[in-house]
Parts: structure tokens; sequence; C-alpha cells
């Protein structure tokens, strides 16, 4: 019988199926190269660690994932990096410029020029077409056909993605932020939860529902505890 997998070990492969995390086609045959396995890790420990909060960690894995991907000279494969951190950012709500994808964007391929304004909230049909098959039912959708769309992407970094896409769209129905909410918490992910569980305590105290609110604010209040 094979030994169980260690609950971290399933979300750090959760993260390696998302297809911003194929970076330069990492796994396949014949073996991938040395700077490929070596950004792929730390890329995935970078995600990890800025999800949790963990802010060093993070820096320093991102760290380690550029300085592989340097040893390239492509600059290619350092839009490409930027691109995931873009990502986990608006998956958490972050909706600040990202500058460091922007001074790259020149020389990323237009399926990922395209993945950055789908981020950005101004995706053209043509940006539509290119974007990674997760990302597509969501990328039109609203209300109700989004949650679904949202909840149908069975990898949770691709779904906060798209939650978050939607958010930057204008688009924050209940379904859609409980759906967040709930995969955030699933997955242990301080960073997203927070910022969703602030969306959700905002949307009920505009519905007048203050008992939710006060509820919400406690569950907020658990996931801000460090050890």
């Amino acid at each position: 019988m094979k030994p169980a997998v260690p609950p971290h070990r399933m979300r750090a492969r959760a993260l390696a199926g998302s297809a911003l995390l194929v970076l330069a086609g990492c796994g396949s045959q014949p073996p991938a190269p040395q700077w490929q396995r070596e950004a792929h890790g730390a890329a995935e420990r970078a995600v990890q660690a800025y999800f949790e909060g963990r802010e060093r960690v993070e820096q320093a894995e991102f760290d380690r994932a550029r300085a592989a991907l340097s040893r390239t000279g492509d600059p290619a494969q350092l839009a490409r990096l930027e691109l995931l951190r873009c990502a986990a950012q608006i998956a958490s709500l972050d909706t600040a410029p990202c500058e460091r994808f922007a001074a790259l964007a020149a020389d990323a391929n237009p399926a990922e020029q395209a993945y950055a304004r789908y981020l950005e909230g101004r995706a053209s049909a043509a940006d539509v077409a290119l974007l990674p098959e997760a990302q597509r039912a969501a990328a039109t959708a609203s209300g109700a056909p989004l949650a679904a769309a949202v909840a149908a992407q069975p990898d949770p970094l691709a779904r906060l993605v798209a939650a978050g896409a939607g958010l930057v769209r204008g688009e924050a129905s209940p379904q859609l932020v409980q759906l967040a909410v709930d995969t955030a918490s699933q997955q242990g992910w301080r960073r997203p939860l927070l910022a969703w569980l602030g969306v959700q305590i905002g949307l009920a105290e505009r519905a007048g529902q203050e008992q939710e609110a006060q509820r919400l604010r406690r569950r907020a209040a658990i996931a801000r505890q460090e050890p």
C-alpha cells in the first residue's frame, strides 16, 4: 500500500496542475533541464507561501525562481513567472498594477499578454480564445453562470483566479464570493481567505445583515491568528 500523501504536498500538486505553473513545459520528456526544475519548484513554494501569508518565504522563493529563469537569458520565461505572481495577487484580490509583468510584456507570447488583460478585466473576445481552458468559460460569464463556471474548476488556484477576475469585472455575486471563501478556507490559504471574507462582510453590511457580518468578522479574526 502506498503511503498517504501529506496535505501540504497535495496542495502543492494542485498548484502544479495550474496552467500558469507549467513553466516552459516542466515535466515533459526528455527530462527537463535543471533550471526548469528549480524554477518550477520555487514558483510552487512561492505561491503557497504567498497564500499562507509567509512573506519572507514567498520573496525568497520568487527570487530563486527568477534566478533560475534568468540563466536562460530569455525574458519570456521571466514574464511567465511574473504572470503567475499577478494571478496569485488577483486570486487574493490585490488589484495593484502588475508592474513586473508590464516591464516584460513585450517579450511575452500573445496568450500570456491576453491572460494579463484578462486579469485586469479588459480581455477582448480575441483574448478569451487564447486563455487557458480553465478560464475561458468564466471569462465572459456573469451572475449565476459565472459562479457555476468557477465552481466547475477542479484546481483551487484556477478557481480563485477566475473568481478574482470576475470581481475585477464587477461580478461579485454572493454565490461567487461564497465559493471563493470556501475554496481559500479548504486550502488553508489565509491571504485570499481574509480578502474574500472582507468582500463578504461588505455584502452583509450593505444588506443590513449585521448578525451575519459579525459572524464573518469572528471568522476573519480566527484566520488572522498566528501560531
